[in-house]
């Protein structure tokens, strides 16, 4: 009996670019399980997206609190995601999670003139997510029309809202 090894060879083929959308579940396991799947499908790029929003529960907040506690979690996510080899970078942008991916889309297609091949969102589980309520992941398809992966986490249990 002979044995032959197949070696995939990337040779040529260009990075995905995939654009991860988290907030409080930023630094959860489950985000380094689907960016090991994707990496395994092929070469991939990475932009951790954290937008600055109200911390849950807090009536007011204010602007450098929001994104004081967004760059917080981004560290701690990217921290947590060196160990997988991937090239991944981290932005922090203001505002909803909508307003936040529509800044960082414009400024990545005109600026650097790149587009995304996909959105991976991370939300809370249904009944704690306000991302559910207002129907991102739908909104997001609709909006951009690139697919958008959906997954759940739990919330960082490391860092204060």
């Amino acid at each position: 009996m002979v044995r032959y090894t197949i070696l995939k060879e990337v040779i040529g083929m260009e990075a995905r670019r995939i654009l991860v959308v988290a907030n409080q579940t930023a630094p959860g396991a489950h985000l380094k399980q689907i960016l090991r799947q994707r990496m395994a499908e092929g070469p991939c790029k990475f932009l951790l997206l954290v937008p600055a929003m109200p911390p849950r529960g807090k009536w007011t907040s204010t602007d450098e609190e929001e994104v004081g506690l967004a760059e917080r979690r981004m560290r701690e996510a990217l921290s947590g995601l060196q160990g997988l080899g991937a090239e991944i970078e981290g932005r922090v942008e203001e505002g909803s999670p909508m307003d936040a991916v529509a800044a960082l889309i414009q400024i990545e297609d005109y600026e650097h003139n790149q587009a995304f091949d996909e959105i991976i969102l991370s939300t809370l589980p249904p009944g704690m997510s306000r991302w559910l309520k207002q129907d991102l992941p739908h909104r997001l398809v609709r909006r951009y029309g690139i697919p958008v992966t959906h997954v759940i986490g739990a919330p960082a249990a490391t860092i204060s809202n």
